[in-house]
């Protein structure tokens, strides 16, 4: 789900710091070295990285412009395998009675089903096709301001994991209290009594 699509889901962030070298070099230079990868590595359960936002599938930010006005807007591309569980019990199941006709025996050891279920996994997950899924990325840099098309906990997390990695600038959440936070619209005392509010227990009220 991102910028073009019809409905959204967004996340929105405080993003403070500055690029030595100017904003659009250090950011370039990050989303380059951090771009997903273009040779999947078949074995692997997980592939993340930056890519261009109109071309999501090809990573090239040596061409690809991530300037937008006076935004900066990219992708994380979340690329992922999921062997369903059935999958392996089936696979699982063949291979076992493999095992019991090669051993002669009528029962399989704790560790030889380990073994078989690692096997099988491993098979699996060499055939198993990656699925991409896609985040849009709206940075309005001048403003301190970020907007992640996700609310979702994984998704969400790798980005403020890859961000920082990238950029080495910490994404911030903007819920109620950070947004009290870091707004300047606030003296000390009122940010003091929000941030010391505390849940209330409405069990019993009548």
């Amino acid at each position: 789900m991102g910028l073009i699509s019809s409905t959204h889901s967004i996340s929105r962030y405080y993003v403070d710091g500055n690029f030595f070298d100017g904003a659009a070099e250090g950011i370039r230079q990050g989303l380059i070295e951090n771009a997903i990868p273009e040779i999947e590595n078949e074995y692997d359960e997980i592939s993340a990285g930056w890519t261009p936002l109109e071309t999501p599938y090809n990573p090239d930010f040596e061409s690809a412009s991530f300037i937008f006005g006076t935004y900066f807007a990219f992708s994380l591309r979340i690329d992922k395998k999921s062997i369903p569980a059935k999958l392996v019990q089936k696979h699982m199941a063949i291979e076992t009675e493999k095992k019991k006709k090669e051993s002669g025996r009528p029962f399989i050891s704790k560790n030889e089903k380990a073994e078989i279920k690692e096997m099988v996994i491993d098979i699996l997950m060499h055939k198993t096709p990656f699925i991409p899924n896609i985040y849009d990325v709206l940075w309005d840099y001048d403003n301190r301001n970020l907007i992640l098309f996700s609310t979702q906990n994984a998704a969400n997390e790798l980005f403020e994991t890859l961000f920082f990695k990238s950029f080495d600038h910490k994404p911030i959440r903007i819920f109620p209290y950070t947004l009290i936070e870091k707004s300047g619209n606030f003296a000390s005392d009122k940010k003091d009594r929000v941030t010391a509010l505390a849940p209330l227990n409405m069990k019993g009220v009548q």
